[in-house]
């Protein structure tokens, strides 16, 4: 368990978020059951491949966790077109992860039933809800690579995920391949540290 996680789990709801890089392994097992469901926010990250002649961006993992860092789905998902670019290096994806991969739809279905009615915290977002091929209510979306103050990071333009990792947190993610389950957590870490101006700032908002 990181520090990430670690700080997502023993974090109770409306404390404020802290990561410590030098605790312990120790986990706190209070109201495990409870931080153990969907609850109302869910944080996404995906993963992609390269298909076809040019190479398309394709989904090929999808990871939601939820206020507390639990997962609550990671799968590989079988590109409908041939992989042309595994990108690996940064996706971490390989072809003997499409042995254990379910299909297109069935993860369409999956992220659809688990983000029913759910608050949808991301990082660009519409990028994930694009390779599924999904919507999701724009008053229902915190999308942390818009938020004011994590953007004047970057003058004004989208920071990396990276980024705002080793600002806030002190930690480096995505040092190699990338983890979807990894960045999801990050994402989530990052909206709670500012859930209310977040809040404040994107709830009700059309994002074009």
């Amino acid at each position: 368990m990181n520090s990430v996680e670690r700080a997502l789990w023993e974090t109770e709801s409306g404390s404020e978020l802290k990561i410590d890089v030098h605790s312990s392994n120790r986990i706190v097992l209070l109201n495990s059951k409870k931080k153990m469901l969907a609850g109302k926010y869910i944080a996404i990250d995906c993963e992609f491949v390269g298909v076809g002649k040019d190479e398309r961006s394709a989904l090929a993992r999808v990871s939601l966790v939820n206020y507390y860092g639990v997962v609550l789905l990671d799968t590989f998902v079988k590109p409908k077109e041939r992989v042309t670019d595994w990108r690996t290096w940064v996706s971490g994806v390989t072809p003997q992860h499409m042995r254990q991969a379910i299909t297109f739809e069935m993860a369409q279905k999956r992220v659809h039933d688990l983000l029913n009615d759910k608050i949808l915290v991301g990082h660009a977002v519409q990028n994930d809800l694009e390779s599924l091929l999904m919507s999701h209510p724009r008053h229902m979306i915190r999308d942390t690579s818009r938020f004011s103050e994590f953007r004047k990071l970057s003058k004004g333009k989208a920071p990396g995920l990276k980024k705002l990792a080793r600002e806030y947190f002190q930690i480096d993610i995505q040092t190699g391949a990338h983890s979807s389950v990894e960045d999801a957590q990050v994402t989530m870490a990052l909206f709670r540290i500012r859930m209310r101006a977040i809040e404040k700032e994107q709830l009700g908002k059309a994002f074009t």
